[in-house]
């Protein structure tokens, strides 16, 4: 039987833009004295290319190859807080690599909350379509069952500072890291 030391030190943020993975994740890497890493900017790193030109060239075929390539790189992580693209389980060869590399975690505020954060930012390719509110309402509406697959913890962080989810998110991960290992953990 396996045992939770054979098990990557790993802790990979899922979830929708707007839900606080980078924020979130760069605190509770220095909460767990681990290395932070966002997959968006190693893609911009290995393609030379910032996003919106990756999709511009390659569309989003292009962009989720890559993001899966960038997910292969990462095998051999450990320690690592990992943040990934809010689309990163719509490709379902993702979801048994992001299970292995350790705890995946879903910040999941409602869709109201992403909303509110995602119009403030106007790089956000959404908020530029003709009903920004209804591509959120229906890639959410898609998405959602993706990320409960993937996820070990479904987590609502949006009443609380990002300080004090880094803190909580850094003591369930505490415990998940000394539970015993079972299958379903690794998405055998």
């Amino acid at each position: 039987m396996s045992t939770a030391a054979t098990r990557p030190l790993n802790v990979i943020l899922i979830g929708f833009m707007g839900c606080g993975k980078t924020t979130v994740g760069n605190l509770l890497a220095r909460q767990l004295g681990f290395q932070f890493l966002d997959t968006d900017q190693l893609i911009v790193k290995k393609a030379k290319r910032p996003i919106p030109v990756i999709f511009e060239q390659e569309g989003e075929a292009g962009f989720r190859a890559l993001e899966s390539a960038i997910l292969d790189d990462l095998t051999d992580c450990d320690r690592s807080v990992i943040a990934t693209g809010g689309g990163i389980v719509t490709v379902p060869e993702n979801v048994p690599k992001l299970r292995q590399l350790g705890l995946v975690i879903w910040l999941n505020p409602p869709e109201d909350v992403l909303y509110q954060r995602i119009i403030r930012n106007h790089d956000r390719p959404l908020v530029r379509t003709e009903n920004p509110r209804q591509t959120v309402h229906d890639l959410l509406t898609i998405r959602r069952p993706l990320y409960s697959n993937a996820a070990h913890l479904d987590v609502d962080v949006s009443d609380v500072t990002p300080d004090e989810a880094a803190y909580g998110l850094a003591e369930s991960v505490r415990v998940f890291f000394t539970a015993p290992l079972s299958p379903c953990d690794t998405g055998s």
